[in-house]
């Protein structure tokens, strides 16, 4: 598949963005993190901005973009109106949370109540994310139990990143949070491993047989291609990254997203609070290149069922 930078961005900033927020709220409503007022809005509003950036750059792959409210119509069969549907849910508990902590200092009671939904909305506005591609089953890279949970931890972990990085600025630091975001990143680099390894595996679920119904005849096989011109399908979806740039882009990936980080967080967790904040900004940084480039080879590894008609497996 096509890996288009706007959708790249939406799938990481917002990703990042869910995940810090619904980590902030669950901290404050739990009394672990103060309800101080600057904390509160940089916090919430790095959050937000996150969110806010990946949601408009989605629009722009968009052949118009003027019509994307019309997809908020479609959310009984489609995961990207439920996703639109509820990231926009979302920002109404965001906002009573960010009110009672900003300007009331306030996170209890129904600012708790509040905080609660704010991390719920979150949790389902990433789950309609994943099942976005989860639910294409002409993709047989996406359409596995693996990619869900990939997405939540992704965005969970980067979150904790970023709680890490904030909560240092403001001097209300816990190694709890450091410990946090490491053992997420330790599920998140076993979960690649284990869809990298099941994507090299797995069998094309259709061949040029399956897909005309001449199978039970022979071995088909293409005799001309079906254009002679690149089309829309084939620059969309005829993407293909030679496997050994694949094979070094996801040692990028995993050393910038998965190592660089867990080691600076343990020297973090080491050598005390006062080494945190540039501990924790360089393994912030290392962590955002990182899922640049996993989300990349997410969609670059991606192969559709119709360019079987090209002459690839699926």
């Amino acid at each position: 598949m096509n890996p288009a930078y706007s959708v790249i961005l939406f799938t990481t900033a917002s990703g990042a963005g869910y995940g810090l927020l619904a980590l902030l709220a669950v901290f404050a409503a739990a009394g672990v993190l103060p309800a101080s007022t600057w904390l509160g809005f940089v916090g919430i509003g790095l959050g937000v901005a996150l969110v806010a950036v990946g949601l408009l750059s989605s629009t722009f792959h968009l052949g118009r973009p003027e019509r994307a409210w019309r997809a908020f119509t479609q959310w009984r069969s489609s995961w990207l109106a439920r996703e639109g549907v509820a990231a926009v849910a979302t920002f109404v508990p965001i906002a009573v949370f960010g009110i009672g902590w900003v300007f009331l200092n306030d996170t209890s009671g129904a600012f708790a109540w509040a905080a609660a939904a704010t991390a719920v909305m979150a949790f389902v506005t990433v789950c309609c994310t994943a099942m976005i591609y989860a639910s294409l089953k002409t993709i047989r890279q996406w359409n596995n139990a693996l990619t869900l949970p990939a997405y939540l931890v992704l965005g969970l972990a980067t979150g904790a990143l970023l709680l890490v990085l904030v909560s240092a600025l403001f001097g209300v630091y816990r190694p709890a949070f450091a410990t946090l975001a490491a053992t997420l990143l330790v599920v998140g680099l076993a979960l690649k491993i284990a869809y990298w390894r099941h994507i090299d595996t797995e069998q094309p679920r259709s061949t040029l047989g399956t897909a005309t119904g001449l199978g039970r005849f022979g071995e088909v096989r293409l005799l001309e291609m079906p254009h002679t011109e690149e089309n829309f399908i084939m620059r969309e979806m005829g993407y293909a990254v030679a496997r050994k740039h694949a094979r070094r882009l996801r040692v990028v990936a995993g050393l910038a997203l998965f190592v660089l980080p867990l080691i600076l967080l343990a020297l973090a967790l080491w050598s005390g609070p006062a080494s945190v904040l540039p501990l924790g900004a360089l393994a912030t940084l290392s962590a955002g290149l990182g899922v640049a480039v996993e989300r990349w080879l997410f969609f670059a590894e991606a192969t559709h069922l119709s360019m079987i008609y090209y002459g690839r497996t699926g």
